[in-house]
């Protein structure tokens, strides 16, 4: 059953992926999809009055799939990290706050100028500096000396706190320099979207993602000792404030690097995880391997609908999500049996 879905799923992501790439306001079929592609892997040739739709295919709409199949399967990913670090099953990638220091972050270079060395990659970086940021200023405030030094709740609560006060930042800088550009780019870093993917912007994020999967996926079964509570799983071995602080540092620095590219896409860190308990357990050993190909495949569809349903604009990311996303929630709270991240 496990591997049946697991490849099922990833046949769907390859499906998904080419189909993704081909359609759009210049759809293209899968089958010159295809070739397309190989030509550009593999140094093929094609003719010259296909160069134009080649462009489109290799250059545009490729990373911008790939982009949003990779941060689909991080934020999947992540959303079962949090919840298990927090212990709390409608945690996700931002509820420590870490999206609201991006937007702070861009927010800061694009009124300020700052980062100019950085060129085109200035409101990235400030996006990831600021999602750092806020990760450790979340943590040391929520920090305590003795026990339940980093108390799941501890981190709710003050993550929640810390947004606010981040939001309340962002538009102090927006009042005081006011951009029609900073305001754009506050919507943006707020709801997300894929529009700005470049192949340049593809490795770090690819590289942070796969790694931090491959992390969380190694520290399964203490996150599964974890969601039954601490002292059980201190009476199991487990180092409880060590392996909090690891996945804290984890799902940040993942976070980070899925902001910094993408803005903050909510929903679906917190919809996935819930999606694959209802069919494989809540062990993550299984959640790990199956949620971030159903992020992935999400992801892709998603932002399909974003740049298709009212082409040639584009519906931002966040919307899509929520409107897909929050029936999906409701009725997840209605379907008898389901126990929230229960193990």
């Amino acid at each position: 059953m496990f591997i049946k879905s697991t490849a099922g799923l990833a046949v769907a992501l390859v499906v998904s992926v080419v189909l993704a790439i081909g359609l759009g306001p210049a759809s293209v079929h899968p089958a010159d999809t295809l070739r397309y592609l190989g030509a550009a892997l593999t140094g093929g040739t094609i003719r010259l009055d296909e160069v134009a739709t080649y462009e489109i295919v290799w250059q545009l709409r490729t990373p911008r799939v790939l982009l949003a199949a990779v941060v689909g399967a991080g934020l999947s990913a992540v959303g079962a990290g949090v919840q298990a670090l927090v212990r709390n099953p409608l945690a996700d990638p931002f509820v420590l706050g870490i999206s609201s220091g991006a937007a702070v972050g861009a927010v800061t270079v694009l009124v300020t100028g700052a980062l100019a060395v950085a060129g085109i990659y200035a409101l990235s970086v400030g996006a990831f500096a600021g999602a750092l940021g806020a990760a450790v200023l979340v943590y040391l405030a929520a920090r305590r000396r003795g026990p339940g030094a980093t108390s799941p709740l501890r981190l709710v609560l003050t993550g929640v706190a810390m947004a606010y006060a981040f939001q309340a930042a962002m538009a102090l800088l927006i009042y005081l320099v006011p951009q029609g550009e900073a305001t754009a780019t506050v919507l943006y870093w707020t709801l997300g979207g894929f529009g700005a993917a470049t192949w340049g912007s593809l490795p770090l994020v690819v590289v942070v993602v796969l790694a931090g999967i491959v992390a969380l996926r190694l520290r399964a079964r203490d996150m599964d000792v974890l969601s039954l509570g601490d002292e059980t799983a201190a009476s199991s071995g487990v180092d409880t404030a060590r392996l909090r602080r690891e996945l804290f540092v984890l799902t940040s620095v993942m976070t980070g690097a899925m902001v910094a590219v993408s803005g903050a896409i909510g929903f679906v860190g917190l919809i996935v995880p819930h999606l694959v308990r209802m069919v494989t357990g809540a062990a993550h050993a299984r959640v790990l391997v199956l949620a971030p190909l159903v992020g992935a495949v999400l992801a892709v569809w998603v932002d399909l609908l974003s740049r298709t349903v009212v082409a040639p604009r584009e519906l931002p990311l966040g919307v899509v999500t929520a409107l897909v996303g929050v029936p999906v929630f409701v009725l997840l709270l209605r379907r008898r049996g389901y126990v929230f991240g229960g193990v």
